[in-house]
């Protein structure tokens, strides 16, 4: 075989073995503890094509509720900012998926801060959501970084902070029945944003727009 056929052969060996390198999923590891619990969570596929973690109760209905209780997105656990994900950046992507959650519930339910703000006979659903990390990593190898060299380079480009930097932003919700105080539905999320880079760029809340308006688009589907 010769040595080109040996590179090509090598580099689509590569491939196959890199290509999973970033998990599409939160980890198991990598939950807050934000949830009432973890269990029976299953991979699932979104209407925008996304995936995510995610328990549904069997006796949901979304039409069972005309009101959710909703004040707004935590920070959980308390934040960290640091020179990358500043506070600023933490409060305005709180912000901006509060208002955005808030929107599309608002297509189907009233909205209200607390269950004791509804009004008397109605059938309220409570959201609880947080935002539980951001964070940028490295890229997974390219399966063209495996040839002789290029391997070389993109290893010492990783050391020095130059490679592409990929954004995540990590959601955990869940809505309770307010009358039974039960868990209907519980969602595990990472999201993820623009392609920097390299490690010295700041992240923002630009970054995640697009995959922000997936999110709250699966959020309407699943209410419809």
């Amino acid at each position: 075989m010769s040595l080109t056929r040996n590179m090509i052969f090598g580099a689509a060996l590569a491939s196959l073995l890199l290509g999973g390198c970033t998990s599409k999923v939160t980890e198991r590891e990598q939950y807050s503890g934000f949830l009432s619990n973890y269990n029976n969570m299953e991979e699932v596929t979104t209407t925008s094509g996304e995936k995510a973690m995610r328990w549904v109760s069997p006796s949901w209905n979304a039409n069972a509720y005309d009101t959710v209780a909703f004040n707004k997105l935590e920070l959980y656990p308390a934040p960290k900012p640091d020179e990358r994900v500043n506070r600023q950046t933490l409060d305005e992507l709180q912000r901006y998926m509060t208002s955005g959650a808030k929107a599309s519930l608002g297509m189907k339910y009233r909205i209200v801060p607390t269950p004791q703000a509804a009004p008397a006979g109605s059938r309220v659903l409570i959201l609880r959501a947080a935002i539980t990390g951001v964070s940028a990593s490295n890229e997974g190898m390219k399966w063209y970084e495996v040839v002789p060299i290029a391997a070389v380079v993109g290893g010492v480009s990783a050391a020095t902070g130059h490679r592409d930097q990929d954004t995540e932003l990590f959601i955990e919700a869940e809505l309770v029945d307010a009358r039974t105080n039960q868990t209907v539905a519980r969602v595990v999320r990472k999201l993820f944003g623009k392609t920097l880079e390299n490690s010295s760029q700041k992240i923002t809340t630009n970054d995640f727009k697009a995959a922000i308006a997936k999110l709250n688009s699966d959020l309407q589907a699943f209410i419809r």
